[in-house]
């Protein structure tokens, strides 16, 4: 894994998600035609998996990466996983942004909103929700209420949202997710797993023409990237991994 984010944690991983207000088309021959431009471009994606509410296409697992790509009835998402590079790691959301509109028949008026996510996996045996406050809320009133006689920590997720209105209403999220359940608590025994750190960017869907998707996305990995290294990864992911390293 050769990203500067990838580096910081056990997994790193970009997603992308294209909603839409009317439903998407399902019938076979568009579906495949679609998949098929796709796995010309990207050979290794050659599974098509079909799920309980989705179509997906897919490549082999090697060493961590992979990529993916998922259609359900209002959405088209892709993902990359442990990508070799960030260039790499948008290429499968670009082509979707080029070529699904047309095989799919998506107009201006039918975006809903555009969403590029940003996840950072940091594996850890530990109470991923003491280390969360731990990192986030020690010294403040909020820590005191999870320092009461007895008390451990079993539920600290903290999730927090900004619009920026001088970016045409771009919203964005920080959430940390903590895979640590209420009986591994009790118990006082945990499993390795890993405790996640997002940042999602969410643009409505307010274009002109449906050709300047691609560099709507450009626009939004310029300033999602931006968004990590300066707000991200000083102020979630490397308080929360200094907790998680002086817990071993």
């Amino acid at each position: 894994m050769a990203t500067s984010f990838g580096a910081l944690c056990t997994d790193f991983y970009v997603n992308h998600k294209l909603a839409v207000k009317m439903d998407l088309p399902k019938d076979r021959e568009t579906v495949l035609h679609l998949f098929d431009r796709v796995r010309a471009e990207i050979p290794e994606m050659s599974r098509f998996k079909r799920y309980q509410d989705e179509l997906a296409l897919e490549s082999p697992r090697r060493e961590g990466a992979y990529q993916w790509l998922a259609l359900r009835k209002q959405s088209i998402r892709s993902g990359s996983v442990n990508p070799e590079s960030m260039d790499e790691g948008y290429r499968l959301h670009r082509l979707v942004m080029e070529m699904s509109p047309y095989f799919l028949t998506i107009s201006p008026l039918d975006i809903e909103y555009i969403e590029l996510m940003y996840g950072f996996d940091l594996e850890c045996k530990v109470n991923q929700h003491q280390a969360i406050a731990e990192a986030l809320y020690g010294g403040t009133p909020m820590m005191r209420l999870l320092e009461m006689p007895g008390a451990t920590p079993m539920e600290v997720q903290p999730a927090f949202g900004v619009t920026l209105l001088d970016e045409q209403d771009l919203h964005v999220y920080y959430e940390v997710k903590a895979r640590t359940t209420p009986g591994q608590v009790r118990n006082d025994r945990y499993r390795t797993e890993p405790l996640s750190i997002f940042l999602t960017l969410r643009r409505p869907g307010v274009i002109e023409k449906i050709d300047q998707l691609p560099d709507v996305l450009a626009a939004m990995r310029v300033r999602g990237e931006q968004l990590a290294t300066d707000q991200l990864i000083p102020n979630l992911l490397q308080p929360i991994s200094r907790i998680i390293i002086g817990s071993v």
